[in-house]
């Protein structure tokens, strides 16, 4: 999955529009991230923002943003109901796919570093960024608010983990971290009682209730707190509420952390509790953003429980979460406006989107590109395809019951190599157009000639290493070829051989574009060792695919003979 990271930064702000909208023209400044929410409240005087895109570019805009909000915000004059220490209180990194937690943590400590250093802004960091225990907590780090600091800076154990050990007036003090993303899930029940969907509730939750005795007694422990028993599920709050606008109950969810409890197992836990009390679940609603991953997990879960295969389109897999999750039951749900991997895909004509007959037009038509480079990853696409189609034949097949889960593994990653070498047949025909923008940089001066060789370079490498990967996948790609050739529905072993030479075709292509494009570099110039280096890879992958081809082909043919 393409590295996406969420920030969720919060301004001390949310009734001076000039400034609320400066500070959002600063994010949307910033190339490769897409500002996807500005949520001010006037009471809180505070404005929520949320911003997703690449993990670098996030933290450039999130940068950005702060500076502006130091150069607009003067806390001494800050009131409003919501708790806050800073002109930007609190700025959190989120992981939504291809990055983990950790990765995060690393772009918190960017971030305060550089806050820190140019801005002479304290930071603090919090929850899985800490240095310290006492410091997970943001009410912890923020107790007193910002007209606290001033003597709480001047105790040691206050010392900023970045930025002066100092008090900043105009600015206060700024908490970066990084959390896991929060999902907001409310499952809808066929019932008016709000106190049956509390029961629920108390029933799911992680704090659980209150323990009572015998009498029906709130029990309590040596310093009179109620005792807990815990609910079923961890990194879940959760309440029970009455919605009139929906004339219903909801169980309301926050997910903490869906890699711990994910959205089908919530759901399935409410169906189970709402039918003890005999409730029906109607369906569920997610509010604001969901990360792709999420759906997925519940589309292949919901399958699994079908008995079908997991193999499927990601758009299927979608579709298949949708209506187990009963996500439409009270508004339609569009994955393209609910799903946040989908809100900061590229916009624009892409390859992948074309209908056959216009990608073969465009690849016919004078232009460079796309050309052999997007042609041999179209084929990988296919060869993917034509195993997964193979693999999902034989798992439905009879007197194939053994042979299910090698075919369900086979066929899940073969849709992930298909959609994979689907967005390289885009950017091969990107990594080209920077080769010709680089070469139209200007060369006036030495600094200018200096930089479009630096971009002409590195859009060399780039355009040499796309089609690399390629034919590293060459293998992987025959070996799922081989293996429903060798152990699949025999009456698709046509299909799993035209799935084998698709992939040798993929490599071949793709190895002839490397060797194309390593031309770029001298073999005794300064990227004398990269061409050496590539080279031998390239090389030695496309013998190893050439041999792997050779013997598919040689077991397809007996078979068929």
């Amino acid at each position: 999955m393409r590295p996406l990271v969420e920030c969720v930064p919060n301004f001390s702000e949310g009734r001076n529009e000039k400034v609320i909208n400066a500070i959002a023209d600063a994010i949307r400044a910033v190339g490769g991230v897409k500002l996807l929410d500005v949520d001010p409240g006037y009471s809180t005087n505070r404005t929520v923002v949320t911003l997703v895109g690449g993990p670098d570019e996030v933290v450039e805009a999130a940068f950005q943003a702060i500076a502006r909000a130091s150069q607009l915000i003067d806390m001494r004059n800050h009131r409003g109901e919501h708790p806050r220490m800073g002109a930007t209180d609190v700025c959190p990194f989120v992981p939504v796919s291809g990055l983990t937690m950790q990765d995060c943590v690393k772009l918190a400590n960017t971030l305060g570093e550089r806050v820190g250093r140019e801005l002479g802004i304290p930071v603090y960091l919090y929850s899985e960024a800490a240095t310290r225990p006492e410091r997970r907590s943001l009410a912890d780090i923020r107790q007193g608010e910002y007209e606290a600091l001033p003597e709480k800076m001047k105790d040691a154990n206050f010392k900023p983990d970045f930025g002066p050990a100092k008090f900043n007036p105009e600015s206060g003090a700024t908490v970066i971290g990084a959390r896991p993303f929060l999902i907001a899930y409310n499952v809808n029940l066929n019932t008016k009682s709000k106190k049956l969907a509390n029961e629920i509730a108390l029933n799911i939750r992680e704090a659980g209730r209150a323990r009572r005795n015998a009498k029906g007694e709130i029990e309590k422990d040596e310093n009179g707190k109620s005792i807990m028993v815990p609910g079923k599920l961890k990194e879940v709050r959760a309440v029970g509420w009455y919605v009139d606008e929906y004339k219903r109950a909801q169980v309301s969810i926050n997910l903490t952390d869906f890699s711990v409890t994910s959205l089908h197992q919530a759901f399935d836990e409410v169906c189970k509790e709402a039918q003890k009390l005999g409730l029906r679940v109607t369906g569920s609603e997610i509010v604001g953003l969901v990360p792709l991953k999420a759906m997925l997990e519940a589309g292949r879960h919901y399958l699994r429980a079908q008995g079908r295969s997991q193999g499927v389109s990601e758009e299927e897999l979608v579709e298949t979460a949708v209506q187990s999750l009963g996500l439409s039951d009270l508004t339609p749900f569009d994955p393209r406006e609910k799903i946040i991997d989908y809100r900061v895909e590229e916009s624009g004509k892409l390859l992948r989107d074309m209908s056959l007959g216009q990608f073969v037009n465009e690849l016919a038509s004078e232009s460079a590109a796309p050309g052999g480079g997007s042609v041999a990853a179209l084929c990988g696409s296919l060869s993917a395809a034509l195993s997964t189609m193979v693999a999902n034949l034989t798992f439905d097949k009879k007197g194939f019951e053994t042979s299910r889960p090698a075919m369900d593994a086979i066929a899940i990653r073969g849709q992930e190599l298909k959609k994979h070498l689907l967005n390289v047949v885009d950017l091969d025909m990107q990594a080209f157009n920077k080769i010709i923008d680089a070469r139209r940089l200007p060369k006036g001066s030495d600094a200018e000639k200096e930089a479009r060789e630096q971009a002409i370079e590195l859009a060399n490498k780039e355009a040499t290493e796309v089609p690399l990967g390629v034919v590293e996948l060459g293998r992987e790609l025959l070996s799922l070829a081989r293996q429903v050739v060798e152990g699949g529905n025999p009456n698709s072993l046509s299909d799993g051989g035209v799935a084998a030479l698709a992939a040798l075709a993929a490599a071949e292509g793709a190895y002839y574009n490397v060797l194309i494009n390593l031309q770029a570099f001298e073999e005794d110039g300064p990227c004398g060792a990269y061409r050496a280096e590539i080279r031998a890879r390239a090389g030695s992958a496309i013998e190893a695919v050439r041999a792997e081809a050779e013997t598919i082909r040689q077991a397809v043919l007996a078979k068929l003979s």
